[in-house]
C-alpha cells in the first residue's frame, strides 16, 4: 500500500505560478510512476503529467512548456511546478502513484483556483 498526501494547491491569478507537493509513505520502494491527475467540474480526469522510476517524465499537451514535474527520491516526494497559469487550469490536481504490481493510488486531491 502506498499512502499521498499532497499540498500546495490556492488562488493565483492568470499568469501566476504554484507548485503542488505530493509525498509518499508505505510501499514506496514498489513505485514506478507517480504523477498528477486534474478534473475541472463537468469534466473528465485528466492525466497532467507523470514521472517514472527512472526519470522519464510525460506531459499533456496543454501544460507543455508552462508546467514541469519533478522528483526528490530522499524525499519521496513529486513535485509539479506550474508557471503562466490559466483559468482553464482551475480543476482539482490529483496526484497518483502506480506500483510495479499494477496497484493504483490517488491522493485526496488538492484545489487549484487561477482567476482571470
Amino acid at each position: 500500500q502506498v499512502q499521498l498526501v499532497e499540498s500546495g494547491g490556492g488562488l493565483v491569478q492568470a499568469g501566476g505560478s504554484l507548485r503542488l507537493s505530493c509525498a509518499a509513505s508505505g510501499s514506496i520502494f514498489n513505485i514506478n510512476a507517480m504523477g498528477w491527475y486534474r478534473q475541472a467540474p463537468g469534466k473528465q480526469r485528466e492525466l497532467v503529467a507523470a514521472i517514472t522510476s527512472g526519470g522519464s517524465t510525460n506531459y499533456a499537451d496543454s501544460v507543455k512548456g508552462r508546467f514541469t514535474i519533478s522528483r526528490d527520491n530522499a524525499k519521496n516526494t513529486v513535485y509539479l511546478q506550474m508557471n503562466s497559469l490559466k483559468p482553464e487550469d482551475t480543476a482539482v490536481y490529483y496526484c497518483y502513484a502506480e506500483d510495479k504490481g499494477d496497484g493504483f493510488y490517488w491522493g485526496q486531491g488538492t484545489q487549484v483556483t487561477v482567476s482571470s
